[in-house]
């Protein structure tokens, strides 16, 4: 039975992927503000949508706005407009037809946490350089105009988009990132702790960088050692944005006690229900990072994004930013669409309900691949599409947590034969076909042939005897068990935890399966408290994420090597030589980065630190069918990082 739906899931997907081809076409020192970009002619907006595939992409001199700002007292959109605003790159010129959009409309998206919603998070991440694609192979200007390298990496300087403004109206200039970078990085109340992509080489043990600011949109930032994958650290890693080096003086410096003085803050403070003093929870309670765009506090804060949060509750409503920088070649303010709307749902079966349903425009991340099928069937009915991408990371790799405090734990896992052994047992073909009905590949990072009798040979070399009851014993004459605990949030998590269950047993060891909620997942991962569990790791699929996995497989070696020393246990040394070989990147110029990824993927396969048992992993997501410039090309947050060129066709 099973064969057979993999076999029909193969089909399905296989049309899918190929219809969603034929219609997004596509072909197969010093940075400047006008990157490559998907070129278009310059009709107008308000007309039929146009291929873009043999115009120019220069950037144009006359602008259009949205229908929607009309008669709403606006100044006119080439004055709401940077000098030099952005034409739009967020996606590499290969992956996406480009069209000229029509205005309008209103994007509708499910989540289920009560204030976080994947969709409008990408949708409304700006950082101020970005990476096409979010590949981390090209890094060109965003919010800032353009941006240089020394020859040593280790000065970048960055000039902001003369005439960019805040959604209030407000211009943006070198004071509100010499207030992000001198009054709230650098004041030792709002931050204790220097973030650690802001000390040379992000090492714990390098030192600060250096701020100058040179004139009113230029600034310099330096380090001690090369960086050169700084450029990486603001486009990608960590999906930061800009805001902790561009903030909005002119709304926070009310809530500062450098600007505003304490006894003029008091009233504030209390009303906001804090301790008299506490100006620190103020400030804290008003800034808002950028994974707290879509919480309530953000109503009214100013943003350079291309949506504004207007209303908070189970529905979450964004408009459109009247000051966005980013244009189109046509000269179409963007975004393309007017609003968008988040509403909480209880469970995923009732996000795919809905979007049966056809009240779905775009379900990031929601459609499991076992729900294809019944999608594909519904989609005219429904009025989507199921696009197929990839999956930005892997989906749900295996660990064993080396540094659980249990000396016969430590003893058998730490041994790299336990290991290996581990991984010959794996049945990775088995795996793919069942969690991901065959639209995954095995991974090559490790050993992918399976062998039960080398597998069962390292576990006797390493004197795990098997007992009268079939089972081996560890060290301590005790049966060795691996307990997995793992979150209930992601269904494929159990599908797996069972086929490794399973597999595992066959080499005489006893493995268990526990699902816990997320929270309490989170909890005792952070505590040392699991012993063996399954989670995604973005570094197999998005090296410039640099995150494989060593919080979850050795905790207190990542905490050690992440404060420098200070907490946690220190690694051997094969275990330091992988840290270093990942964060050794981070010196590298984007070019040599490039060249020495593979070393990582080297060390992961000669000493099986965790288990990547699948790559090239499908992502299908259902979208409005009327929605254009969107394509099955790359990741698939990749095109969600593009939302602003999004639009609903007529």
């Amino acid at each position: 039975m099973k064969k057979t739906l993999s076999v029909i899931m193969l089909a399905t997907l296989v049309s899918a992927a190929a219809l969603t081809a034929c219609e997004s076409g596509g072909a197969g020192k010093e940075a400047s503000t006008t990157p490559p970009s998907a070129a278009a002619n310059t009709q107008d907006s308000g007309t039929k949508p146009v291929s873009a595939a043999t115009a120019t992409t220069a950037v144009p001199t006359d602008f259009k706005q949205s229908p929607y700002f009309d008669g709403k007292s606006l100044p006119p959109v080439k004055e709401r407009l940077p000098k030099e605003p952005k034409l739009t790159n967020e996606l590499p010129k290969d992956y996406l037809n480009y069209e000229i959009g029509t205005y309008g409309g209103t994007l509708r998206t499910v989540r289920q946490d009560p204030v976080n919603d994947s969709d409008l998070f990408i949708i409304n991440n700006e950082p101020l350089v970005n990476s096409p694609g979010v590949l981390g192979e090209e890094v060109t200007p965003n919010l800032v105009k353009s941006y240089k390298v020394s020859d040593d990496q280790k000065e970048f300087t960055l000039t902001l988009r003369e005439g960019l403004k805040w959604s209030d109206g407000q211009p943006v200039t070198i004071q509100d990132v010499k207030f992000a970078v001198e009054d709230v990085l650098l004041n030792k109340e709002l931050t204790p702790t220097l973030p650690l992509w802001l000390k040379s080489a992000s090492d714990a043990n390098g030192q600060p960088f250096a701020f100058q600011a040179i004139d009113d949109y230029t600034f310099k930032i330096g380090f001690d050692q090369p960086y050169g994958g700084f450029l990486i650290q603001l486009a990608v890693q960590g999906w930061r944005g800009y805001n902790e080096l561009l903030k909005p003086k002119h709304f926070l410096q009310q809530y500062h006690v450098k600007y505003t003085p304490l006894d003029k803050l008091e009233p504030a403070i209390k009303e906001a229900g804090f301790a008299s003093g506490e100006w620190v929870k103020l400030f804290t309670a008003k800034d808002v990072l950028n994974n707290e765009i879509t919480y309530p506090k953000a109503i009214g804060f100013p943003v350079l994004t291309p949506y504004i949060q207007v209303k908070s509750g189970d529905k979450i409503e964004f408009e459109r930013n009247p000051y966005y920088f980013k244009v189109d070649a046509a000269g179409n303010q963007l975004p393309y669409i007017d609003k968008l709307q988040s509403t909480l749902v209880q469970n995923a079966e009732m996000v795919n309900l809905k979007i049966l349903a056809g009240e779905v425009d775009h379900s990031y991340e929601y459609v499991s691949i076992p729900k294809v099928p019944l999608l594909k069937e519904n989609e005219a009915k429904g009025g989507y599409k199921v696009y197929i991408n990839n999956l930005h990371r892997t989906a749900n790799d295996i660990h064993l947590n080396l540094t659980y405090d249990d000396p016969a734990w430590r003893q058998v896992v730490r041994d790299v034969r336990f290991r290996k052994a581990l991984n010959l047992a794996l049945d990775k073909k088995e795996i793919a076909d069942t969690v991901f009905y065959g639209f995954a590949k095995p991974s090559t990072i490790e050993e992918t042939t399976r062998n039960l009798q080398e597998a069962n040979k390292l576990l006797d070399d390493i004197g795990l005897k098997k007992g009268a009851d079939g089972f081996r014993a560890g060290p301590d004459g005790k049966r060795f068990t691996i307990p997995f605990e793992v979150s209930s949030a992601f269904a494929d998590f159990g599908t797996l935890g069972q086929l490794v269950v399973e597999q595992w047993k066959q080499i005489g060891l006893d493995v268990t399966l526990k699902q816990i909620d997320s929270t309490l997942w989170t909890n005792r991962n952070k505590a040392n408290e699991l012993k063996a569990t399954i989670m995604f790791t973005p570094g197999p699929v998005q090296w410039s994420r640099q995150e494989w996995g060593q919080n979850i497989w050795a905790p207190l070696w990542d905490q050690w090597w992440n404060s420098g020393g200070k907490q946690g246990e220190e690694p051997p040394q094969e275990a330091k030589d992988l840290f270093q070989t990942i964060f050794k990147l981070r010196e590298l110029s984007l070019k040599d980065a490039l060249v020495k990824r593979d070393d990582i993927r080297k060390n992961i396969g000669a000493n099986y630190w965790y288990f990547i048992h699948s790559e090239n992993i499908a992502a299908p997501v259902a979208v409005n069918a009327k929605i254009g410039n969107i394509s099955d090309k790359g990741w698939g947050i990749g095109q969600n990082f593009a939302g602003e060129q999004w639009f609903f066709r007529k």
